[in-house]
């Protein structure tokens, strides 16, 4: 199929299937836990809710902490090494959309996880709708 698309010729396109990959596995799990998993803290016991809420932040770390970094490398590389005709404005801005939801994360979302004050998904959401839109353009 790749051969039919003309995509996969330069491994830089490989890089961007990663960088696709990582973010929408995040978006994903953004989305899932705003209006799945937060919801329901209520609902735990009141002795309970402080161990449910370590265990929350540890297992949730050892899920999105790899895809984070994946992400972060793939899109900084792509400010770097582009697809043909990709435009660098394109790739900047992914940077700085990743860039504001680390530092939202590491700033706002984490001190204040305890009160389970909800995430912007219009951020994330952004930031998945542009990688498609780059993926798209590189495939086609």
């Amino acid at each position: 199929m790749r051969r039919v698309l003309g995509f996969g010729d330069s491994p830089v396109e490989y890089v961007l299937l990663v960088n696709l990959a990582a973010t929408l596995f995040m978006v994903g799990g953004i989305w899932f836990v705003q209006l799945v998993h937060y919801p329901l803290f209520p609902r735990v016991v009141s002795e309970g809710v402080i161990l449910y809420s370590k265990a929350h932040s540890r297992l949730t770390a050892c899920m999105v902490g790899p895809q984070m970094l994946v992400e972060a490398a793939t899109t900084l590389l792509l400010v770097f090494r582009r697809p043909e005709g990709l435009p660098l404005a394109t790739t900047l801005i992914g940077l700085v959309l990743v860039t504001v939801v680390r530092l939202s994360t590491g700033l706002l979302q984490v001190p204040r996880h305890t009160v389970f004050s909800g995430f912007d998904q219009r951020v994330w959401s952004a930031l998945g709708a542009l990688v498609l839109w780059i993926s798209a353009r590189a495939i086609y």
